[in-house]
């Protein structure tokens, strides 16, 4: 299994970048190859003993930068380490490409480069988030970006089939993001998606559980939640701050005074665990679905843990057959299969 990494993206390139790409090379059958500039990779790489002679370096001159236009930028740096590294992927030079630079310029690239599973009208982001019954996949369109009926009920698919091959879910629960759970909520966008996602169910297409309110869904009320680009991104970032907030509340409570200290200490394993659950380098980063090779967003501020864990989650996209089942599902997916008569 073969991923290139995108040394250049990132808050943290090259260093971080190249530091959990190579942690990763060799494990779980993982082969790597770095793009970016080769003498800030292979500097980088010093630290920690130099690029082996099995990892492959390709040297791009240019970096697209977060200021960048995201629609052009890709074609206007045609050097750049997110251009050269999606053109081998596309030419078939490895199985997955993981960058954690600018979203709107890989998600352009991607979609105009590696070109969309025919039949997807749009790729779509899925980061998995904890609740109190493991784990869900919040599926949306990315923050600045139209939303339609058609997408979300293509979302509601995509997120399916992610929820069965990598987390396991034999039939995932899929909900709306709504602001209540009766059928009449929300806005003309949400009631006609709620019926095309009903229609869907009444098939046997979709395990579809109806609107589901963000609260709900961090209970475990669903496995797929299924929102347009601006709530889901709200949502999302709600949870990482609430983590935030709540980790620190935590941390300074049990320094209160001795006595707290010393119930911090004999709740150290379980303070531990809690942490974990809250920690995103676990994942790693977020496949773009609908796109037809395996594209993997690690965030941006990604250290070498979190990369390390992006290369993995790569490679588990690319083995785990979630394209071949967006291939054989298209005609089901499109929003004419769901409406009435």
């Amino acid at each position: 299994m073969r991923v290139i990494v995108d040394a250049m993206g990132g808050d943290n390139a090259p260093a971080e970048i190249v530091k959990g790409a190579l942690a990763a090379h060799g494990k779980k059958n993982v082969e790597i190859v770095l793009v970016g500039r080769e003498e800030a990779i292979r500097s980088a790489a010093a630290e920690q003993g130099g690029v082996p002679d099995s990892v492959r370096v390709v040297n791009a001159a240019e970096v697209i930068e977060i200021c960048d236009d995201p629609a052009t930028a890709f074609k206007q740096k045609k050097d750049s380490s997110i251009t050269v590294g999606l053109t081998m992927l596309k030419n078939g030079e490895g199985d997955a490409f993981v960058s954690a630079g600018s979203t709107g310029a890989l998600l352009s690239a991607a979609t105009l480069m590696v070109k969309r599973v025919r039949g997807i009208r749009r790729a779509a982001l899925c980061p998995v988030i904890p609740t109190a019954a493991g784990q869900a996949v919040l599926i949306d369109c990315g923050a600045n970006a139209e939303c339609t009926v058609e997408y979300l009920v293509q979302f509601a698919y995509l997120g399916s089939f992610y929820a069965k091959r990598m987390l396991q879910v034999k039939s995932p629960r899929v909900g709306l993001l709504n602001i209540g759970a009766e059928p009449s909520k929300g806005d003309d966008l949400r009631r006609e998606t709620y019926q095309a996602l009903t229609a869907a169910a009444e098939g046997g297409e979709l395990n579809f559980v109806g609107n589901i309110e963000a609260k709900e869904a961090l209970k475990g009320g669903c496995d797929v939640i299924v929102a347009d680009g601006f709530s889901g991104n709200i949502m999302l970032k709600t949870i990482e701050g609430a983590a935030s907030f709540l980790g620190g509340e935590m941390k300074k409570m049990f320094l209160q005074s001795t006595k707290t200290k010393v119930a911090g200490l004999l709740m150290k394993d379980a303070l531990r665990q809690f942490k974990e659950l809250l920690n995103p380098d676990r994942i790693g980063g977020t496949a773009f679905l609908g796109i037809s090779r395996p594209v993997i967003k690690a965030h941006g501020s990604s250290g070498a843990a979190a990369i390390e864990n992006a290369v993995y989650q790569a490679a588990a996209v690319a083995e785990s057959g979630i394209i071949a089942d967006i291939e054989a599902n298209i005609d089901s997916m499109r929003l004419s299969s769901h409406r009435e008569g």
